[in-house]
């Protein structure tokens, strides 16, 4: 599509967003738990186990899906620039 940028959407079931929970930060069920927190945690090198042992309310697949909702935010995407 020429000139317009098209946004993609998915439907989150565990990534929650709500300003009175972190600032409106994508979090795990409206838990106080953020997406970059996983994310930090993983990439500290910390295993699945190793999180839910740390997070006993968290489950296994809402460390997936802030794995998907990451890599989702992180596509790249091809924008058109318009001719002068």
């Amino acid at each position: 599509m020429r000139g317009r940028m098209m946004r993609m959407t998915r439907p989150w079931t565990r990534i929650t967003f709500d300003p009175q929970v972190m600032g409106g930060k994508a979090c795990i069920r409206g838990l106080r738990v953020t997406v970059s927190t996983i994310l930090g945690l993983l990439a500290a090198g910390k295993s699945n186990d190793e999180i839910l042992e740390a997070y006993p309310y968290l489950e296994r697949a809402d460390i997936l899906e802030a794995l998907a909702y990451a890599a989702w935010r992180a596509q790249e995407q091809e924008l058109s620039i318009p001719a002068e």
